[in-house]
This record gives structure tokens, C-alpha cells and sequence, in this order.
């Protein structure tokens, strides 16, 4: 049944690492928003007080997200305004929100996204490797087996391949992907895309998983792997 005079789910892209990488319309909805939704509520806090917004905000994420969503939709279902953010970039992208956002859909609660910053077009134009087409893999698994079975069923994909990895996994992937794709096929790895460290690693993957195994880094990165 349609929600008649819901409120708005707002999904709202935040900046990944330079704070002014924020939209107007962005500012506009956190401000006015009756509530914030966020991964993390120190995060979330912190975010806003970047921009002196002072909202509620209450958390949705692994541990609570069947519950919360329920709480949630009574919020819209009763006129509320809210917003969902993710600790940084385009919330669902590997960040709780899905069921909300389906929820919604079922109920025909209006939901509405406000693009804005993220990591995976930003590594994709300075990989370098032409653009026509490629395919976000996301989060391979932690576990060896299954990443390597996952690698082992992306190697003949032709499009350029994304896949983003924690700063503590960057080695094993990079040994995996040299093994399984071949150490002379081309990648680039991003690295703490926006801010002051910004920096592009181009070479094939043997050099990159040697390079990394010699010089460890601590940050965020986007692997973008030419297609086979």
C-alpha cells in the first residue's frame, strides 16, 4: 500500500577522503533531515561536525540492521525526512541499506539517491586503461580458497575488473591475482584517492605484488585490472 504522506529516504554520497568533495544539494539534505542514518554513529558525527550540521543520527549496520530497519521505516511511515550516509563514499556500495532501501520500494516509500564522491570512478580514470566497459567485482572474500576460486572465475573477463580490498589484505590479493591472471597482465591501484597521499600505482601485477610486498602501505585502494 502507498505510503501517502511518508517522508524521504535521502541516500546521500559523502566524500571519501577530502572533506570538500561534498555536493550543495548534499549539504541541503543533511541540514534539513530529521534524522541521519549512518554506518557508524562516531563516524557520522564526525562527518557532520566537519560541516556544523547537528542531527540525530542513529546506526544501521551488520549487527542490527534487521531491527533498525523496521525502526526506520516507522520514521518515513510517520513523515520523517532521513537520510542515509556511509562512513565515506555512496551508501549500499558494500555498506548496510539494502533491505531499507527495499523495504521502501515495497512499500512505495519514496527514495531518492544524490550521487556524489566514490572511489570507483575516480580509479578508473586514472588507471589509465580505456573505459568503454568495465566490471565492479567489489569485495573479494577474506578466505583464501574462496578468493582464489573467485579470482579463478573472474580470469577471462574481458572488461576492465574493479575490486576493492583493506589496506591488511592488499598482499595476498595482489600475490593471487599475479598468480591466477598472470604476472604480465596490466593493473593500477589506487591509493587513498582525493586526499594529500593520493597515489596511482601502474604496472602489471607482478611488479605491483612485488612492490607492495617490499613497501607496505596503510590506506584505502581500488584495484583496476585490464580485461584478458
Amino acid at each position: 500500500m502507498k505510503q501517502s504522506n511518508s517522508g524521504i529516504l535521502y541516500l546521500v554520497s559523502t566524500p571519501i577522503g577530502n572533506i570538500n568533495d561534498i555536493t550543495l544539494r548534499a549539504l541541503d539534505v543533511l541540514r534539513s533531515a530529521d534524522l541521519i542514518v549512518c554506518e557508524e554513529v562516531k563516524e557520522g558525527r564526525k562527518l557532520l561536525s566537519g560541516y556544523d550540521i547537528t542531527r540525530d543520527v542513529i546506526p544501521l549496520n551488520e549487527h542490527n540492521e534487521h531491527e533498525q530497519t523496521g525502526e526506520i521505516i516507522d520514521f518515513l511511515v510517520n513523515g520523517k525526512s532521513i537520510a542515509l550516509i556511509s562512513d565515506a563514499g555512496a551508501p549500499l556500495l558494500a555498506d548496510p541499506g539494502t533491505r531499507l532501501v527495499q523495504r521502501c520500494i515495497e512499500m512505495q516509500i519514496p527514495v531518492t539517491s544524490l550521487p556524489g564522491a566514490n572511489s570507483i570512478i575516480p580509479a578508473l580514470q586514472l588507471s589509465g586503461f580505456s573505459l568503454d566497459s568495465f566490471l565492479y567485482a567489489g569485495w573479494l572474500s577474506p578466505k583464501k580458497e574462496i578468493r582464489r576460486k573467485q579470482l579463478k572465475d573472474l580470469k577471462t573477463e574481458k572488461r576492465l575488473l574493479v575490486i576493492l580490498e583493506a589496506p591488511y589484505r592488499i598482499k595476498p590479493l595482489l600475490r593471487d591475482v599475479s598468480r591466477i591472471f598472470g604476472s604480465g597482465r596490466r593493473a593500477a591501484v589506487a591509493f587513498d584517492l582525493t586526499t594529500e597521499k593520493e597515489t596511482i600505482f601502474r604496472d602489471t601485477l607482478g611488479a605491483l605484488a612485488t612492490h607492495f610486498e617490499r613497501n607496505p602501505r596503510k590506506g584505502e585502494f581500488v584495484i583496476v585490472i585490464e580485461g584478458a
